[in-house]
């Protein structure tokens, strides 16, 4: 029996895709082909998956929804994860609990609806819940850290736990999942009761502050690095006369120096020189070296 159809046997019922280019689900519309492209409906079939891909010696990943990362042109081996349909999102008292699929922006947004206060500093960052937990996203001096109560997990073996706040070691655009293996699944805010209109105020502003900053009109794959000690990555960039930059069909966001979009039909080969090179040239100019935020994954063409 071959693996095909071990894995069509043994997973009936999932929505697995053979041989997906994954540039049709990434914010950057650069990425090869995933062996097998999972679109599980719920954390029980997220489990079966990642438990056959253990019994099987297969390696397998979860990409959230896609935003913060750069798939190399020679696509991703084994099972890759696309946590779209895990997005359900529900109001208790003061907690929000969002799927790791849930889109972060639309979070924020029920939490508007229901006048909680402590989410507006992430209105406008794209991606997903599980990816923002796992990454410890922030904006406007806000961080998932600040807000975050629990969330379930699914562990590299495929069993569910629960974490506190407090075991997720948050830092820096960090958290312990990186380094454990472990899945974000779920998550759980806590947050604090506001006047509507106070809070759709200030989201408004940060959206606002947001379109006339950044290049939201291009494919990118949003902050390319993280913030240097003492300074700004774009202004870095930008104080180095890199604006405009260019490489094949990628180049430096002339509206904000920290972002890179894709212009012209770019390849992750673009990017990742493009990324190269700007690193180089920052170091040349300011004696700093930036590092990236940015996530690469898969193999090279």
């Amino acid at each position: 029996m071959t693996l095909v159809t071990r894995i069509q046997e043994q997973l009936e019922g999932i929505d697995i895709r053979f041989k997906e280019p994954l540039k049709l689900y990434t914010y950057t519309k650069v990425g090869g082909r995933a062996d097998y492209l999972v679109l599980p409906r719920n954390r029980y079939e997220m489990a079966r998956v990642v438990q056959f891909a253990n019994q099987e010696s297969i390696p397998w990943m979860v990409l959230g929804n896609a935003s913060n990362i750069i798939v190399r042109d020679g696509g991703i081996r084994g099972f890759v994860i696309l946590c779209d349909k895990l997005n359900n999102i529900s109001v208790d008292g003061y907690t929000i609990e969002a799927e790791a699929g849930a889109n972060l922006i639309e979070t924020t947004r029920i939490a508007l609806r229901h006048s909680l206060t402590g989410f507006e500093f992430a209105c406008g960052i794209p991606g997903s819940v599980g990816g923002a937990v796992f990454m410890n996203a922030g904006a406007y001096g806000g961080e998932i850290a600040h807000i975050l109560q629990s969330c379930q997990i699914l562990t590299k073996e495929g069993e569910i736990e629960t974490l506190s706040a407090t075991e997720l070691v948050f830092g820096y655009r960090h958290s312990a999942v990186q380094d454990s293996g472990a899945v974000v699944l779920s998550a759980k805010f806590a947050l604090a009761p506001g006047t509507h209109q106070v809070i759709k105020q200030e989201m408004d502003r940060l959206t606002h502050l947001r379109e006339l900053k950044q290049p939201l009109e291009y494919p990118s794959c949003g902050s390319v690095f993280k913030r240097p000690v003492g300074h700004f990555a774009g202004q870095l960039i930008s104080e180095a006369g890199l604006k405009g930059y260019r490489i094949g069909g990628v180049e430096v966001s002339e509206k904000h120096a920290g972002f890179m979009i894709n212009v012209a039909d770019g390849t992750a080969k673009d990017y990742e020189d493009l990324i190269r090179s700007v690193i180089e040239k920052v170091k040349e100019h300011s004696g700093v070296t930036l590092e990236r935020e940015v996530r690469i994954l898969g193999e090279k063409e």
